[in-house]
């Protein structure tokens, strides 16, 4: 029937790499760490690895970060998988979540029983105007690049738009960087693993050391808004508004539902997947929302048979912090202009009422744009097993879902999963 998988698919193993700088480290040294991870993760000590029947790999741009094209296959030797089908999947941002639908239609179909599906990227060996211009490349090079956008740019004009149409303070976005570092800061993968006041105090600690004034900051927000410590990247858009550059890989092995239990006695089923696609930003009529999010979430509730408040957890593609405000309303969590209210009141923190990016997010965590993703499955799955240590929330996480954009939209991917 249409809108539905032609047969039960699951996950059984999941596994993440640390995110960050590596310099002595390219993207096959990144998806071995995650790989690695991955196999200790699957209950079944006995699982062997060679039951892999096909590799896809989310990667947006392995030519122009590290001069390597043909990825894929390269990655299926480095585990030693080689001669099975490796398939690279290139969707911007989305490139990780593109690759998971794709592994997760290959065995609905029938094609495959188990297939292994990674994301990887390696970003910082290039200086920032590079990666820049390389992630300029997700927009439109013919009309949107030469007339001076870059991606803060791009999201620094939603931000406008919403903050117009709904009167959203600014400050609001620098609820959701603090909440968001906030779970970073939990998460020993995470990028930056630090609170907002953990780095404001740092730095206190430092200016002391040098004997200089001291600056006036009282409290968090009042760090955020010192342009010194926070200056603007594209207005309003600033530093922490921004998710870094990152270097990492994420993996997850996918399943026909009826093999599951051969590998773990808890699974997670995947009830629902969504795509669609959009328009670049010069030629959408609202700024507000992303068109492809919602259509792409909608597909996937249908899928599933559930709503939007049946979901226990999520995370969202906050490349920029207002990114998430977008997202939540988008995914039907909140009405259209109260979602800027949710970090602000709560809601989205961990211990809040549907917590939102428990991993820290794109923000904290890191943004390695080919992973992300597959990371975000990772933490659900770890999430949903009740295996996220210190970060894990305090309710039954029986449905979760994730949200990956590519570009400013152009690309939505959602799943939704529950325990098998």
């Amino acid at each position: 029937m249409k809108g539905k998988l032609g047969r039960g698919v699951a996950l059984v193993g999941a596994g993440v790499g640390k995110f960050g700088a590596f310099p002595r480290k390219d993207s096959r040294d990144l998806f071995v760490e995650a790989f690695r991870e991955l196999v200790a993760s699957v209950d079944n000590k006995g699982f062997d690895p060679t039951e892999i029947e096909a590799l896809f790999i989310g990667n947006y741009s392995s030519e122009l970060f590290e001069h390597q094209g043909h990825l894929a296959p390269i990655l299926a030797d480095w585990v030693g998988l080689t001669p099975r089908a490796a398939l690279r999947v290139e969707g911007a941002c989305a490139s990780g979540g593109i690759a998971l639908r794709q592994g997760v239609l290959a065995v609905a179909s029938g094609l495959y029983d188990v297939v292994l599906v990674g994301g990887v990227e390696r970003m910082t060996a290039l200086p920032t105007e590079a990666v820049t211009d390389t992630l300029a490349t997700a927009g439109d090079v013919l009309y949107e690049f030469p007339a001076g956008f870059t991606f803060p740019g791009f999201y620094a004009a939603m931000a406008t738009a919403y903050a117009a149409r709904y009167g959203m303070p600014y400050e609001a976005l620098m609820e959701v960087a603090r909440k968001n570092h906030a779970h970073g800061a939990l998460n020993d993968k995470a990028q930056f693993g630090m609170t907002i006041r953990a780095i404001m105090d740092r730095r206190l600690a430092k200016a002391r050391e040098k004997g200089g004034p001291l600056p006036g900051w009282r409290d968090e927000l009042d760090f955020l808004r010192d342009p010194g410590a926070n200056p603007p990247v594209a207005w309003p858009l600033r530093l922490f508004d921004c998710s870094p550059i990152t270097d990492g890989a994420a993996a997850v092995l996918v399943v026909a539902e009826e093999l599951a239990r051969r590998f773990t006695d808890r699974p997670l089923r995947v009830l629902g997947t969504g795509q669609a696609s959009d328009a670049c930003l010069y030629g959408r009529a609202d700024l507000t929302s992303l068109r492809s999010a919602r259509e792409a979430a909608a597909q996937a509730y249908t899928m599933a048979g559930v709503k939007p408040s049946g979901v226990k957890l999520a995370e969202v593609h906050d490349c920029f912090t207002i990114a998430e405000v977008l997202a939540v309303e988008d995914l039907g969590f909140f009405p259209s202009g109260q979602g800027w209210r949710a970090a602000r009141d709560g809601a989205t923190h961990r211990d809040g009422t549907i917590p939102v990016n428990t991993s820290g997010g794109l923000k904290a965590k890191g943004h390695p744009v080919g992973a992300s993703g597959v990371a975000q499955v990772v933490e659900l799955w770890k999430q949903m097993r009740g295996e996220a240590g210190p970060r894990q929330v305090g309710h039954d996480v029986d449905l979760a879902l994730a949200h990956n954009v590519g570009g400013t939209g152009q690309t939505c991917v959602v799943h939704i999963f529950g325990r098998g």
